[in-house]
């Protein structure tokens, strides 16, 4: 993190680095929790934890990323057919193998870019110059390393797009993936769709589900409709980790009345996540149920929204 921390914000990450260390989550929670009220949110990174200013809850007064970066443009009617998300965070390598990717297969529509710098390791403006992309990327700069969701909120407030393709960058293009994305979404009903949907009877515990209605869409590659985001809303902040965020989001949608439609053989090739491969394993363990008891806490009764729930 590049801003100086307090004094009494760096004695409490050290105090819950060792209630962490001796497995004490309920302490570790509790000292999150008054490090947020000094006005701190708790980074949680391979080599060790730090601390960026919170976010407030008026956007406006945010100071992570540039006034005119911040302002939303979703009450704004679309002015292209898709806007295409992606972050910018570690593992420079993996951007450019997706841009080169789009870049090769580009969409039939009308469609803009929209990378979220989300204080980078690397050098975003070199590596975006370096690949010849048919459109001028949006590059919104963020100055502390953001939580997933904020950093996906950023760009989805930004996106001009009636619909806009959330990518991981574990992804690969192929061909184009876009436009019959795009065309899930001639069915008015239809509010999300993606690449990969689950299923579950239960709501407890989900499996990959086939082409068609899915209870939820997986976040490597996630279509949204714009009224959706104007009457549902984005991604709950509080999803710092991209586990589970994107099930909650899934049933955000379903829950407003919109469907959710995972659609067959769109031309893409999965790679390694690294973002998930690169933490010690108890700690992306810890992390990812984290992030399922808040979708539990959320979506948990609500089993009118599963489709095939058990007896």
């Amino acid at each position: 993190m590049s801003e100086r921390l307090p004094p009494e914000v760096e004695l409490l990450i050290e105090e819950r680095a060792a209630a962490r260390a001796e497995r004490d989550f309920g302490t570790a929670d509790t000292l999150r929790e008054r490090i947020r009220a000094m006005g701190w949110e708790v980074v949680d990174l391979p080599d060790g934890s730090s601390a960026r200013p919170s976010l407030p809850e008026a956007v406006g007064e945010a100071a992570y990323a540039r006034p005119e970066d911040l302002e939303s443009l979703l009450d704004e009617p679309a002015s292209v057919a898709a806007s295409i998300h992606v972050l910018a965070e570690q593992h420079g390598k993996d951007l450019e193998r997706f841009l080169r990717g789009l870049a090769a297969h580009p969409p039939t529509a009308e469609w803009e870019l929209v990378v979220v710098a989300n204080a980078p390791t690397f050098g975003i403006a070199q590596l975006l110059h370096g690949v010849s992309l048919p459109v001028a990327p949006t590059v919104l700069a963020s100055a502390e390393r953001l939580g997933w969701a904020d950093a996906r909120n950023l760009g989805l407030r930004r996106s001009r797009g009636e619909v806009t393709v959330l990518v991981d960058t574990s992804v690969e293009p192929i061909g184009d993936f876009v436009t019959p994305l795009l065309a899930a979404f001639d069915d008015a009903s239809v509010g999300i769709a993606g690449a990969w949907g689950v299923t579950s009877a239960t709501g407890r515990a989900f499996e990959d589900a086939p082409p068609g209605e899915v209870d939820a869409i997986e976040g490597y590659c996630l279509a949204v409709r714009r009224d959706v985001l104007r009457a549902a809303g984005l991604f709950d902040h509080r999803f710092r980790f991209y586990r589970n965020a994107d099930l909650d989001f899934s049933f955000q949608a379903r829950a407003a009345g919109w469907r959710a439609v995972a659609v067959a053989d769109l031309p893409l090739r999965r790679h390694e996540h690294r973002g998930y491969a690169a933490l010690p394993p108890a700690e992306r363990d810890r992390l990812s149920k984290r992030n399922f008891y808040r979708f539990l806490k959320h979506w948990g009764d609500r089993r009118d929204l599963l489709l095939h729930p058990e007896p």
